[in-house]
């Protein structure tokens, strides 16, 4: 079975814990002015169908003509906003964009030094906000607007992140000189495999590292 094209950019043993979208909000105002752009044009095309009967072949001609104006754009905007989707996975956050072309931006979790979370009155109301995240990558900080549940999804990246640190932290070999007990260090890392925190080439490379060292 093919892979979807989210599944394509997830690596080993990856999984997604969140996905969002931004608030329907904004989809609903872009397609409230379309609607009325609709009505405006059946409007005029009926109004100059009556002043002027001998040239209705060609007003409807027109009005149709411009009425696939705002159903176009429309038709892109639902397509925009159903195509744009937010994550957090176990060890990123990512924003994808696009219908045809597909633009991804994602950041390590270990690589987040803070997130800032901005609600309006509305968005308190509505449950919709805005998402900002500090990385220390070259992006510097990544910008996410109008998104739902902004509070979920940012409790979702720093529970997600303070899980991949204590895995990291578990995975640390003590340094020469502390003593160490190679069952216990072993556990711990057949356990880390086991829950998708290191791959299996990750295992066998620290474990083979730990038994050098003994």
């Amino acid at each position: 079975m093919p892979k979807s094209y989210l599944e394509s950019l997830l690596s080993e043993r990856e999984k997604v814990l969140l996905i969002t979208r931004q608030h329907w909000f904004l989809l609903a105002s872009a397609i409230f002015v379309e609607c009325v752009a609709i009505l405006i044009i059946f409007a005029a095309a009926v109004a100059a169908a009556v002043a002027f009967p001998p040239f209705i072949i060609l007003i409807v001609a027109v009005g149709f003509l411009l009425l696939m104006l705002p159903l176009g754009t429309m038709t892109r905007d639902i397509l925009v906003w159903t195509n744009r989707q937010y994550l957090v996975t176990n060890r990123r956050v990512m924003q994808i964009a696009g219908i045809f072309n597909k633009n991804v931006t994602d950041s390590s979790l270990e690589k987040v030094n803070d997130v800032k979370m901005s609600q309006s009155v509305l968005g308190r109301m509505f449950n919709y906000g805005d998402i900002e995240i500090l990385t220390a990558s070259e992006l510097g900080v990544n910008l996410f607007r109008q998104i739902e549940n902004p509070i979920g999804f940012k409790t979702a990246m720093l529970n997600a992140k303070e899980e991949l640190e204590r895995g990291e932290e578990a995975y640390r070999i003590p340094s020469v000189g502390a003593p160490i007990d190679p069952a216990v260090l072993l556990t711990q890392l057949a356990q880390l495999r086991q829950q998708g925190i290191i791959t299996e080439e990750e295992f066998q490379r620290k474990k083979a590292e730990l038994l050098s060292k003994m």
